[in-house]
């Protein structure tokens, strides 16, 4: 039988490596360029910090870690006999997988808050795990590229976020972006006008999934959840808002006009639409989308999603305002606002669109020819030199045939190959070849280095 790997994760190879890489890069020169400094958590948080941080649904797709040892010595066996998971799951486990880099933030935060300058600016990218079912672009395994600012209530911040998601997309390649905005504090204000304030969470949760189940499910789901009839007929006006960005907006302070929480939510949405609309975007879109609605249940101002115009996906982004995250580990009023990219989707989209092509795979400048022992120990010298230099070099380890290493060579796309026989040794000297035009030629060790580092600086 063949050895696997758990659903949902992956092996990657040195071309995905070097493409995620570049995302990666591109990715951190962003955050840097826009003030941000890095930071990592741990794989695993006690389990406390992170339950009952992302809604019910978040919750059961956290991956457990089982106690150490003979976890089951000492548990009660009415527990067992009757199936409780949950009171089992606490007696058999303390600690789990992180499932987003938000709460493990927040921890930090609060952990090392005498430490930070405020407003503290974190990137941070690291992988999280989530029990999903796994899907095309959907891992139980995969990279959060998160970037995050608390200490501050400005709504500034915002319009960074969003000038950052443009930024970062723009230097990828990705031109036809779509960045989706809604504030929370407008979805608040429906449910309380509605009457159904004590549902917000469900409501929200349902909404969330208006991509994936169309309205008619969203509208089903609202009804297993026990919200009424005559409240889900006062929602639906929702569905129907469009329009250019002021008719947007006018139609929602004529919805909302009842509502504080709901006009502030509309107030904000204004700042950030009409800020934008003054500053420009280099290729990315900002939209608005009153559906939008994001499950999790920490998020309290705008939020912010993001898709590709071209692939059809999901969301390659998303992220949204705070006030109060901390608050769930004994500090309040630390407001923050944070966005995340979605690595793996941004792969898959910049894959269908051939926007690797600039991305090679690491491989050595120069392959040094093995023609036996002697050979080899007169190579060593010059292959040491060439690294100091700052010139990727290896030395074929085996004294093979002539075709199987320049073989070896075409295969990796190395560009010149050292070749060094007797007379080159009597001569000290090496010939240096081109593999790509044939070309080859006799030099002298003393100035094969800098020959060698001119030429890969104009391929």
């Amino acid at each position: 039988m063949k050895p696997g790997i758990p659903k949902g994760t992956r092996d990657f190879s040195a071309i995905e490596i070097a493409r995620r890489k570049y995302i990666f890069n591109t990715i951190q020169n962003s955050f840097e360029r826009f003030g941000f400094e890095p930071i990592e958590t741990p794989s695993f948080e006690n389990l406390s910090t992170l339950m009952g941080k992302y809604g019910e649904e978040g919750d059961r797709l956290i991956f457990k870690i089982l106690n150490s040892g003979d976890f089951l010595d000492g548990i009660n066996t009415d527990l067992l006999e009757k199936k409780d998971s949950k009171k089992l799951t606490s007696s058999i486990t303390d600690k789990a997988l992180r499932y987003d880099l938000t709460v493990p933030f927040a921890r930090y935060v609060v952990q090392h808050f005498n430490e930070l300058v405020l407003p503290f600016k974190r990137y941070q990218m690291q992988p999280v795990w989530r029990a999903d079912r796994p899907q095309k672009g959907r891992y139980r395994e995969f990279y959060q590229c998160d970037a995050d600012v608390v200490g501050s209530k400005s709504l500034w911040q915002e319009v960074d976020f969003v000038q950052l998601y443009d930024h970062v997309f723009c230097n990828l390649g990705l031109k036809k972006i779509s960045i989706k905005i809604n504030n929370r504090k407008i979805l608040t204000g429906i449910a309380e006008i509605m009457g159904q304030s004590d549902k917000l969470i469900d409501f929200t949760i349902a909404l969330d999934k208006l991509d994936k189940i169309g309205k008619e499910g969203v509208v089903a789901e609202w009804k297993e959840r026990e919200i009424s009839d005559v409240a889900i007929k006062k929602m639906m006006p929702i569905f129907d808002i469009s329009g250019d960005n002021s008719n947007i907006l006018k139609e929602l302070e004529n919805l909302l006009a009842t509502s504080e929480i709901g006009k502030t939510g509309v107030s904000e949405l204004r700042f950030v639409l009409e800020t934008i609309e003054k500053i420009g975007l280099e290729t990315a879109t900002l939209v608005p989308d009153i559906t939008l609605a994001r499950g999790l249940n920490y998020y309290t101002g705008t939020i912010l999603e993001v898709k590709s115009d071209e692939i059809e996906l999901g969301s390659i982004g998303g992220g949204g305002r705070y006030d109060d995250l901390t608050g769930i580990f004994g500090m309040k009023d630390l407001s923050g606002m944070g966005i995340s990219f979605g690595l793996d989707r941004i792969y898959l989209v910049m894959e269908a669109l051939n926007l690797f092509e600039r991305v090679e795979l690491a491989k050595p400048d120069v392959l040094i020819i093995n023609f036996g022992m002697d050979e080899a120990f007169y190579a060593m010298p010059i292959l040491k030199n060439l690294r100091l230099a700052g010139i990727k070099a290896e030395i074929y380890p085996d004294a093979a045939k002539m075709p199987k290493q320049l073989t070896y060579a075409n295969k990796r796309n190395i560009p010149y190959i050292l070749m060094a026989g007797s007379q080159e040794m009597e001569n000290n000297q090496f010939t240096l070849k081109n593999m790509h035009s044939g070309e080859q030629e006799k030099m002298d060790i003393d100035h094969l280095i800098g020959e060698i580092k001119k030429r890969i600086t104009n391929l």
